[in-house]
């Protein structure tokens, strides 16, 4: 067998296959003649089926099969001896392989295309100057946070009138039409004119309205109809709402049941302890928010300031086939420009890495699930009687999935090491904001 590449680009390739009968022709034969010994056919012994019989029955599907395991096997070691860097998988040509005969034991050739990984640079110095925020604290957002963990675990109480916040039990129909619901009305949803209808009526009230004009989201229509949010445009007109029950959410005590519920049993025990906790979680999330919104900002300069021609029409027939019929072309059209964006941080990832030797242990992928799995069942700390069990659980979860566990964390931990050196390398200019602040920012 004889394999070459031919280059079209820095990005694209073809791998050609000459495949000699000598290649696969031994190993065939040696597989007929196996199935000779195990087939089962009416008028023959167990084994003593005619070799021409076996042939004529399986001998192309074997055929087939050896050859194109036989090939796809000599491009993976052809890859990795000529240390390869390739992108997705080789895929065979659309004509490569047409027309053969399957027949005789003859010469074949086959094209496949193959994506590269093309020769890139990239610039790291602290010339690269980037914003990270540091999200301030107001007595102001403590109070609103406060107040809506407080309506949040309120008890529901029945309410006599509707009034603004208040959940609106009750039965919509269209008047010149067949449509009738059993539905939920949240008060909050609607907009001002809508609020203004239902705003101190009862339990039995029937509110009169044109549906289009209580909301100002089409979602929440959708929502309140119960109609697929693709229909909306179709709802108008004249409809009723019959009431038949108001439910209100009231506001929690800051008693130990509160405390408990938002931070567990026993973790605080007065309101100053509540306060002071709920200001540190805050301050933890606020960073968390800052410190994603930072590294998405470093991905995006590096993936805009680096230049890396990517083989799109192959990557896209990739992306169609290796997704085996769950998408289809339009879908692989309209989504290509985010995957490219993936594909080039990953790969000046993996190139800084590489390039400054950054490794992760299997200790720190280690202690990484470990962490992990401490969470996920509230441990802060563990007695030397749960080390073991702690440790044999996080082993068993990363050997499960077939090793895609392992890789997972593996990928966290990796991407975290670079971000960090990256991080050391750029000029960071910290900017001082307000939580509503930030909040543009992002939604900008």
């Amino acid at each position: 067998m004889e394999i070459t590449l031919e280059k079209q680009s820095e990005s694209k390739a073809t791998l050609k296959v000459h495949l000699l009968a000598a290649d696969y022709e031994p190993k065939i034969q040696e597989k007929l003649k196996d199935y000779g010994k195990k087939v089962s056919l009416k008028g023959f012994r167990p084994g003593k089926v005619p070799a021409s019989l076996v042939q004529k029955m399986y001998g192309k599907s074997v055929k087939v099969d050896e050859i194109n395991s036989l090939v796809i096997r000599s491009l993976q070691e052809y890859i990795q001896q000529n240390k390869l860097h390739v992108i997705g998988y080789p895929l065979p040509k659309p004509d490569s392989g047409k027309d053969l005969d399957w027949d005789s034991p003859v010469d074949y050739k086959f094209d496949y295309e193959v994506g590269l990984v093309p020769t890139f640079t990239y610039t790291l110095s602290d010339k690269i100057k980037l914003d990270q925020y540091e999200i301030g604290q107001s007595d102001e957002s403590v109070k609103t946070t406060l107040e809506n963990l407080r309506k949040q675990y309120g008890q529901m109480t029945d309410g006599e009138e509707v009034k603004e916040g208040d959940f609106v039990n009750g039965e919509l129909k269209e008047v010149n039409g067949n449509f009738s619901s059993n539905t939920l009305v949240p008060t909050n949803r609607l907009n001002k004119k809508g609020l203004a209808l239902f705003d101190n009526k009862k339990t039995g009230d029937l509110i009169n309205f044109n549906i289009e004009e209580l909301f100002d989201d089409p979602i929440n229509l959708a929502y309140v109809t119960g109609r697929p949010k693709e229909e909306v445009d179709l709802i108008k007109g004249a409809h009723t709402f019959a009431i038949s029950g108001i439910r209100r959410s009231g506001v929690a005590e800051l008693n130990q049941e509160f405390f408990d519920k938002i931070f567990g049993p026993g973790k605080v025990t007065t309101e100053e302890e509540f306060t002071a906790k709920l200001k540190e979680t805050i301050a933890e999330n606020y960073k968390r928010e800052s410190d994603q919104w930072f590294n998405k900002s470093v991905k995006d300069y590096f993936v805009n300031n680096t230049k890396i021609d990517l083989s799109e029409d192959f990557l896209k027939r990739w992306l169609l086939v290796s997704n085996e019929g769950k998408v289809t072309q339009e879908q692989v059209d309209n989504e290509y420009t985010a995957f490219a964006q993936e594909l080039k941080w990953s790969l000046i990832k993996g190139k800084i890495g590489e390039d400054n030797q950054i490794k992760v242990e299997h200790e720190e992928v280690l202690k990484q699930a470990k962490d992990m799995i401490m969470a996920q069942f509230g441990i802060s700390s563990i007695t030397d009687e749960m080390q073991e069990t702690i440790d044999r659980v996080a082993e068993n979860y990363l050997q499960s999935e077939e090793g895609k566990n392992y890789q997972n964390l593996y990928e966290q931990a990796f991407n975290a090491k670079v971000l960090d050196f990256i991080k050391e390398k750029v000029s960071i200019n910290t900017k001082s904001v307000t939580a509503e602040e930030f909040q543009k920012l992002v939604e900008a």
